[in-house]
Parts: structure tokens; C-alpha cells; sequence
């Protein structure tokens, strides 16, 4: 399948894209689920595998670009093993607060258990939601960052919606996501590049189909400025991306206008 190819146009209202399967609607969560309760034990060590350690530095850029500050509210959304809690932590302090949240239970366990290990808890709570609902109260967070998630997730219009309503008036929302490189030749060598991510998981994990799941979900994603198309639709303004990696990931920023009700 072409990485130029519309993620839309092969969904209608009763059936979404599993990679490149489509299947009804009400499935794709349960599926996703189980990509997830089986990668989870592993999925750090996967990461630092596949990204040959640079998610760490991504991680740490889009940290900066947070503009997180003492005594502020955090959500990390889709948060996993929670490493962007960790950092978010330190920043917002003993009068701030980080939620970290995710549809996955044993993804928010791995991540719960890491951070208990790590001393961090005065200043973080859990929660299991599903993104397209959030159940916080309209106005709640300074920032919101799902990182390497909205992909996974089966109405990405309503979880954007849905952020928007969670965000208090001038906090912003940050989106990381796999994107779509800019060169051509690039994107040819990240392809195949890409390709060996189920046998990697096969070898790590024992799972290939949820490699090979990833690596679809990936190439089903909108490019860039189509999710900043999505964002704006969503509600947030001063919408930007920044690429990284020559286009392989995007960071996208949109905020909640400061005289938003």
C-alpha cells in the first residue's frame, strides 16, 4: 500500500482501518487492545530497538516544546509505560499534578509499576480512559500530550474534540506521531527500514502480527498537514507541526484560545 494513499478513503461509516484490514468499528478497540496487552511487558525495549534509541531524544524535544511550568495540570494521554509522565513530573512539581492515562490496562500497569519504582508519586494519579470520551471536567488541563497513540485510535476527530473540551482556555494540546518524510528516498529507506519491525518483535516478543500491525497503523496515519487540518476542524488554533527526523515523526502544537469558554 502507498504511503500516499488517503487514510480516509478506505473507511466508511460502519467499518475502520486495523492496518491495512478493515473491520467494523466496534472491533478496533478490542483488536488494538490486544496489540497492546501483548506488547506491553516489552514495549520500551522494542522502542529503543526500532528507533535505535533516538525516541528518547524525540521524547525530549517534545518535552521542551511543552512550555510546562510549575503548579500546571497534565494529561498524558495514551501515556503507556510512562515516560512522558516522568519528565512532565519533575516539571510541573509538588504543587502541579500528571494524570496518566490509557485505554490499555496493562499498559498502564507497566507504567504505573515503573513510575513506583522510581519514587514518583506525590504528584501522579491513573486513569484508563478511552480518548474519544475523556471523562475530566471541561477546562481541566494547562497541556495535553499523547504521544505516539492518536493513531491507534478509532475516531480521531472525536479524541480531538475531546481534548480541546479537557484543556483549559490557552493550554495546548502536543500530538507526536509517526508522519510521512518529506524525500522521497528517505521514505523509500524508512519503508524498508520498517519492514524488519515484526521480526524484530518475533525475536523480542514472540508477536510479529502486532509489529506488523504497528508498521501499517503507521502508513495508514494522515500526513502532516492533514492532522493539522484536523486539529483546527477540532477547535485549536495557532496550529503548527515541527518534523522531525526529516518528516519519519511530527510534533503538532494547537491551543485553546485563551478566551475560549
Amino acid at each position: 500500500m502507498s504511503r500516499d494513499q488517503d487514510p480516509q478513503s478506505t473507511s466508511s461509516s460502519n467499518t475502520t482501518h486495523f492496518g491495512y484490514e478493515q473491520i467494523p468499528v466496534e472491533d478496533k478497540v478490542r483488536r488494538v487492545g490486544q496489540v497492546f496487552h501483548s506488547v506491553a511487558s516489552k514495549y520500551d525495549v522494542m522502542n529503543d530497538l526500532m528507533s535505535l534509541g533516538t525516541h528518547r531524544l524525540i521524547k525530549r524535544f517534545t518535552v521542551e516544546l511543552s512550555g510546562i511550568r510549575p503548579g500546571q495540570c497534565v494529561l498524558d494521554l495514551a501515556g503507556g509505560t510512562g515516560d512522558f509522565t516522568l519528565r512532565f513530573s519533575s516539571l510541573v512539581g509538588t504543587s502541579g499534578r500528571v494524570v496518566l492515562a490509557d485505554i490499555n490496562a496493562s499498559m498502564l500497569q507497566v507504567g504505573r509499576d515503573r513510575l513506583i519504582d522510581k519514587g514518583v508519586t506525590s504528584n501522579v494519579s491513573y486513569a484508563q480512559v478511552n480518548a474519544e470520551c475523556l471523562p475530566f471536567a471541561e477546562n481541566t488541563f494547562d497541556c495535553i500530550c499523547i504521544a505516539y497513540g492518536l493513531r491507534n485510535v478509532t475516531d480521531k476527530d472525536a479524541a480531538l474534540r475531546s481534548m480541546y473540551a479537557s484543556l483549559k482556555p490557552g493550554g495546548r494540546a502536543l500530538v507526536l506521531e509517526f508522519s510521512k518524510p518529506r524525500h522521497e528516498l528517505l521514505g523509500k529507506a524508512y519503508d524498508g527500514y520498517s519492514t524488519l519491525w515484526p521480526i524484530v518483535g518475533k525475536l523480542v516478543t514472540g508477536d510479529a502480527d502486532s509489529y506488523r500491525y504497528l508498521v501499517e497503523s503507521i502508513r495508514m496515519h494522515p500526513d502532516q498537514e492533514t492532522l493539522k487540518g484536523m486539529m483546527e476542524n477540532a477547535g485549536f488554533s495557532d496550529c503548527r507541526y515541527h518534523d522531525v527526523m526529516g518528516g519519519i515523526c511530527a510534533i503538532h502544537i494547537g491551543y485553546k484560545a485563551a478566551s475560549a469558554a
